[in-house]
């Protein structure tokens, strides 16, 4: 049985990916938080792979606080890169493949067009440069496949679109950025995708083509076009108002355009991937049914 390590398994990813592992009854899955597993630890790290020999990891393991980050970097990188050191090292001596997820905030957000997974990373804040690191680190085990993702949200955890939809059941009114433009990824398809990657490769279906991938949604849209659609979505009479960024000071610089070209990852993997409003109907009618 082909056995399927699957690193922070309580986040968004992790956890849409423990509802998927039903559909696929053949494969054995390890689904492991920092309890189980603190891939900090390299000795930890070590004897659990000795323990468990797991022929594939996805890791979704990461720190995510993008604010918090600018005065903990240290921190973040422990985790975003020293963590995935200690994987890579403990998979020494086996054909394990990993799948690493990244983030666009490897990117500043100044190209005018969407990223390719060649473009020059320029990352403009400490959680961007940890998520780099990690990427390099990764890149040391030659059997790495890196899945950028951007503006990620699912019906696990704390993201964009469940806080507003919070907010407009109380609220007369929102203010939205208008001025930072990306695409949204729900985490049941990225999810999904990753599925099909793995079963299609164990099947014969395509090779595993190791390197850096770039996965959203399609289509582009602002923070603002986001929050409209969750808003009429739900139905609420809440009116969402466009603002600047500077209208919320930040010690972070988000990427002003986070864009990613997709091309690739449906060439070599022939991923279907819906459209960003498609998607968001499908979380948001999950939602409520929760």
């Amino acid at each position: 049985m082909t056995t399927i390590l699957v690193t922070g398994a309580s986040g968004q990813l992790g956890s849409e990916l423990r509802e998927l592992s039903s559909r696929y009854g053949g494969y054995g899955f390890i689904f492991t938080d920092t309890g189980e597993l603190d891939i900090t630890n390299a000795e930890a790290t070590g004897e659990f792979f000795r323990e468990n020999s797991p022929a594939w990891v996805i890791n979704c393991a990461a720190y995510t606080a993008v604010d918090r980050a600018e005065e903990e970097e240290t921190m973040a990188t422990v985790i975003n890169a020293g963590g995935v050191t200690n994987l890579v090292n403990a998979m020494k001596g086996s054909e394990c493949r990993l799948i690493h997820i990244s983030t666009d905030y490897v990117f500043d957000g100044t190209s005018p067009v969407p990223y390719t997974e060649d473009d020059t990373p320029s990352p403009a804040s400490a959680y961007g440069r940890s998520k780099l690191a990690g990427e390099k680190a990764a890149l040391g085990w030659p059997n790495t496949m890196i899945i950028r993702t951007s503006w990620l949200y699912s019906s696990y955890g704390n993201n964009f679109v469940k806080t507003i939809l919070g907010k407009a059941g109380s609220a007369q009114s929102l203010s939205v950025v208008f001025d930072q433009v990306g695409s949204p990824t729900y985490a049941a398809g990225l999810a999904a995708a990753i599925m099909d990657i793995i079963s299609g490769v164990i099947r014969n279906n395509h090779n595993f083509v190791p390197g850096i991938f770039n996965y959203s949604d399609e289509g582009v849209c602002s923070w603002f076009d986001l929050a409209c659609e969750i808003v009429r979505e739900a139905g609420s009479p809440c009116t969402v108002i466009p603002v600047r960024s500077s209208a919320w000071p930040s010690k972070v610089r988000r990427p002003a355009y986070s864009v990613l070209d997709k091309t690739r990852i449906k060439e070599h993997y022939n991923i279907n991937i819906p459209h960003w409003r498609t998607s968001l109907i499908k979380c948001i009618t999950k939602i409520n049914r929760i």
